[in-house]
């Protein structure tokens, strides 16, 4: 199954379950925490954890893996604790992808807290300056994801995205996971074709739409230009169906991983029952 269409899964047990996790559940892409997403520090995994992980992975048929770091990160808050422990932790999540042989890391770039956007934004630039100078055990790419601008969340733009990849020294490193649910909530209208047309045309312009590395299918409990990230299951919420349907046979994003993030159910049953609905669209 090549269709590279896949969710997010659990660790729960070990990081080297997650890959037959996956196929059961459907899958021929994944995402995964590297640990635990509620905590700043994770465990390191061994070289014998790794070398798992790395069988199971080759044993499971899936096509590619890709990390999301931890939702406490902030690399652009301010000089303090809080961005010490987010420099860590990051720094530690590209070790542990490094060790795992996971080159795709995806991140939210983070929120400005009343700094401004453009003072958040330039921090984001520093952070990564630094974090691929000390760590070049990592040679893979960071993809950062565009927010619904929640809050005072960075990212809802394109032009922030734009902004951080030709800032850093390290632009090449970079690529974009685009979110269906929080472009809509950041007021892209992939609802209709004209829509869909006119913000894959801004990206290109902005940022190009070769950096787009992963996709999180999802669709939104809430409407257009509402800024808020309320992940819906597929052809349930204010999206619908047809961004799903023109995105799925759009050429330029066939070997693209897509990531469901919709609400799990019991045994995340829902993960099928959303890959089953998105299949049916191509």
């Amino acid at each position: 199954m090549n269709d590279y269409l896949g969710a997010h899964m659990s660790i729960s047990g070990g990081l080297h379950l997650a890959p037959g996790r996956g196929k059961a559940a459907g899958c021929s892409v994944i995402q995964i925490f590297t640990q635990n997403a509620s905590q700043w520090r994770g465990k390191m995994p061994s070289d014998s954890d790794a070398a798992l992980f790395k069988e199971k992975w080759q044993e499971s048929g899936i096509l590619d893996i890709i990390s999301h770091d931890i939702y406490l990160v902030n690399l652009a808050s301010a000089p303090g604790e809080t961005r010490d422990k987010s420099m860590i932790a990051f720094q530690e999540e590209m070790q542990r992808c490094s060790s795992l042989g996971i080159d795709k890391i995806v991140m939210h770039p983070g929120s400005h807290l009343g700094e401004g956007e453009e003072t958040g934004l330039k921090r984001i630039v520093e952070s990564f300056n630094t974090l691929f100078a000390t760590t070049p055990e990592y040679t893979g790419r960071i993809l950062l994801e565009n927010t619904a601008g929640q809050g005072t969340n960075l990212g809802y733009s394109f032009s922030h995205l734009k902004f951080i990849i030709e800032n850093c020294d390290y632009s090449d490193r970079f690529g974009v996971c685009l979110d269906t649910c929080h472009s809509f909530a950041a007021g892209y209208d992939l609802k209709t074709a004209e829509g869909y047309a006119a913000a894959f045309d801004e990206f290109d312009r902005e940022v190009g739409v070769g950096r787009i590395a992963c996709f999180h299918m999802n669709d939104s409990k809430k409407g257009l230009s509402s800024r808020v990230d309320r992940h819906d299951h597929i052809g349930q919420g204010t999206l619908g169906i047809e961004p799903f349907r023109m995105l799925l046979n759009d050429p330029r994003f066939v070997k693209v991983p897509k990531i469901l993030e919709t609400p799990k159910g019991d045994n995340d049953e829902m993960d099928e029952v959303n890959l089953k609905l998105l299949r049916s669209l191509f």
